[in-house]
């Protein structure tokens, strides 16, 4: 099979399927005659084949996917005038704190928090397929270590969790606090009583990196799509059940 119709099979197989496909699944058409570089090599000429289109072929967490670019979003939304779920700002921000300090018990969450994490938070974001429980810790109890899943780095189109925004502290506008606004902006209003999270801020500050310009959360409040470099995805990396 010659360059272009293997391209061809791999075009049509990506469009066709449901669900983003991995480089052992592509490289399954082929029966395997396709070594992982070619295979790698035929996805980024896609994406280039691709440029300036409507969609864009995107890695991400479990595979490779075509998507619509980020800026036709409200275009599409009109074909589905329902209003996306909204979720409350004690959810949004025990979802910032599992994807940032991971692994993490609710008793972890509560410290950074300062209030009580209900059960139906933890199992709204379980039930959205965003987080899960990896394992459980050591201590008495044996209190459960949750972790977010490939399915929230899917429906943020990240490849990897290094991808999310850097955290750091200092200067004006601190890259967790601006996330924190993102996050929250149409979320529901928050009790009183729930402090901010400037102690993930201060805590977390030990990863030195640039903050790229990312946010987890769209106007609407669905998942963002930013677009990560068409490469293989790398496995999103979690400690083994104890």
């Amino acid at each position: 099979m010659n360059t272009q119709d293997a391209k061809r099979v791999l075009e049509t197989a990506l469009i066709c399927a449901s669900q983003p496909l991995t480089l052992r699944e592509m490289r399954s058409l082929f029966a395997d005659e396709l070594g992982a570089d070619t295979v790698r090599s035929l996805l980024d000429e896609l994406s280039r084949d691709w440029e300036g289109k409507g969609v864009e072929l995107t890695a991400l967490a479990s595979g490779w996917r075509f998507q619509s670019r980020p800026e036709l979003r409200e275009y599409l939304d009109r074909l589905h005038p329902e209003k996306p779920p909204r979720y409350s700002r004690a959810v949004l921000e025990t979802l910032a704190i599992i994807a940032y300090r991971q692994p993490v018990t609710r008793g972890d969450i509560e410290d950074i928090r300062g209030v009580v994490v209900a059960s139906q938070i933890v199992k709204q974001l379980e039930d959205r397929g965003w987080i899960e429980a990896i394992g459980h810790r050591e201590t008495p109890g044996r209190p459960a270590l949750y972790a977010t899943t490939k399915s929230f780095l899917d429906d943020l189109g990240l490849a990897s969790l290094e991808q999310l925004p850097a955290l750091e502290v200092g200067g004006e506008a601190p890259a967790f606090e601006a996330l924190q606004g993102q996050l929250l902006d149409t979320a529901e209003e928050a009790p009183p009583e729930e402090p901010a999270l400037e102690a993930v801020a201060v805590e977390a500050a030990a990863a030195e990196a640039p903050a790229p310009s990312l946010s987890l959360f769209g106007d609407d409040g669905t998942p963002a799509l930013p677009n990560p470099d068409p490469e293989d995805p790398p496995p999103q990396t979690q400690p083994e059940s104890a």
